[in-house]
């Protein structure tokens, strides 16, 4: 068993449920089985966008964030549902018990996909024996599918548990990274979206092999302090460890502002709100992190001080959604009485790049509607300066957001 299990390095799982959405539902109901199946939030308006789809859908081209009408005319047949966010959360639940049983050294990292550290696990056998066991399990009690990525690090399991699905168990080890990573289109490589593999292509990197090769001085120059970590993620180094509290850490980014003068004027707290909430984004952007939980801070005019935060569903990055929770804080907790300082902190922080996007039956046709918007808003900013969109945000008024639920990780933590 010691060729499985080496002294000195790691074995880690990371283990991805395939279509979970349309599967969970398949499970609740075995007739849906071997249909095209797609979830949507609006499944009678064709404008209504698709947040996941069964394999048996995307043999046709269905794809997420897809519009409705068009998937259904890639696919005459498609059966198209409504999310049923709590049936999903208790089939998650019941996944991560399955991990739990395992091993301690869990690390959930959506609803659908987790990492494990199965080095001191030998005496349950060997990582295919195991891996074997979960997929098994995990299908004959939950009736799910899953696909199982099996490597010496995060990243490599995380590329790996994409090679094959549904239900397949891949090995990549460091000396198969010719064959099985190298090969692969340097959008496809986990970490790389497609604006950073635009950047990419214009020095003639095409593949992850490329970009393993390439000029660590040239990546710095283009990516900054994440090419080389792209580098490395591509030459399979990665030292992160399978963190069982990751869920529990709260890291944050905030700025507050002290007001010329006391005031009640809601105009002026929504203009230093708005203020307040690009400065967070832009840290947030050079940061790389997006937020699930965001906090205010009010204080008012004879010093008392109160602070106020709510956990969201989604991850958020933007201003306009910083600002839409902030000002649903303000004035669910302001007293009218005069105002002196205001603050934003964005919390329980993550990695942009190792976030997935769980779209929930409020928010998917609104962040899919404005994404290539933000996009465009990125490029012109990064080209015409940070003020080019400032009128424009300014005189935007706030909207009064919705959460289906908790989070599936806050709840995690408990």
């Amino acid at each position: 068993m010691s060729k499985w299990y080496p002294k000195s390095g790691r074995v880690i799982f990371h283990v991805d449920m395939n279509s979970f959405y349309a599967s969970v539902e398949m499970a609740f109901n075995p007739e849906l089985k071997g249909k095209p199946l797609a979830i949507a939030g609006n499944p009678e308006e064709r404008r209504g966008i698709v947040v996941t789809s069964s394999y048996e859908a995307r043999k046709f081209g269905v794809k997420t964030t897809m519009p409705v009408g068009e998937a259904k005319r890639l696919c005459p047949d498609l059966l198209v549902m409504r999310p049923t966010f709590e049936r999903y959360r208790t089939a998650s639940k019941e996944i991560f018990k399955i991990l739990a049983d395992v091993t301690d050294l869990v690390q959930p990292v959506s609803i659908d996909e987790g990492y494990l550290d199965i080095t001191g696990c030998e005496a349950q056998g060997s990582p295919l024996k195991i891996a074997d066991k979960i997929q098994t399990r995990i299908k004959e009690e939950l009736d799910l599918p899953c696909s199982i990525g099996i490597a010496p690090n995060k990243f490599l399991a995380k590329m790996a548990s994409d090679m094959k699905k549904p239900m397949g168990i891949t090995v990549l080890r460091k000396r198969d990274l010719s064959k099985q990573l190298w090969i692969l289109p340097i959008e496809e490589m986990y970490g790389v979206g497609e604006k950073t593999a635009e950047k990419l292509k214009k020095v003639k990197i095409y593949t992850i092999g490329d970009l393993a090769h390439h000029s660590t001085f040239e990546l710095k120059q283009l990516l900054g302090i994440n090419g080389e970590r792209l580098q490395d993620r591509a030459n399979g180094i990665d030292e992160r460890p399978v963190d069982p509290e990751a869920v529990h850490e709260f890291k944050s980014i905030g700025t507050s502002t002290t007001l010329a003068q006391d005031t009640t004027d809601d105009i002026e707290v929504r203009r230093i709100f708005r203020q307040l909430a690009n400065k967070v984004e832009t840290r947030m952007r050079n940061k790389g992190v997006v937020a699930k939980n965001i906090q205010i801070t009010i204080r008012y005019h004879d010093r008392k001080t109160i602070t106020r935060s709510k956990q969201q569903l989604d991850f958020l990055e933007t201003g306009d959604d910083l600002f839409q929770v902030s000002m649903q804080l303000f004035d669910e907790h302001w007293n009218q009485t005069p105002v002196r300082l205001l603050g934003i902190t964005a919390q329980d922080l993550a990695e942009k790049s190792e976030v997935t996007q769980q779209l929930d039956i409020f928010s998917f046709e609104q962040y899919a509607s404005k994404e290539k918007l933000y996009k465009v808003m990125e490029n012109l900013t990064e080209k015409y300066g940070e003020d080019t969109f400032r009128s424009l945000k300014n005189n935007q008024e706030a909207k009064v957001t919705t959460s289906f639920q908790k989070d599936f990780l806050d709840d995690y933590k408990k």
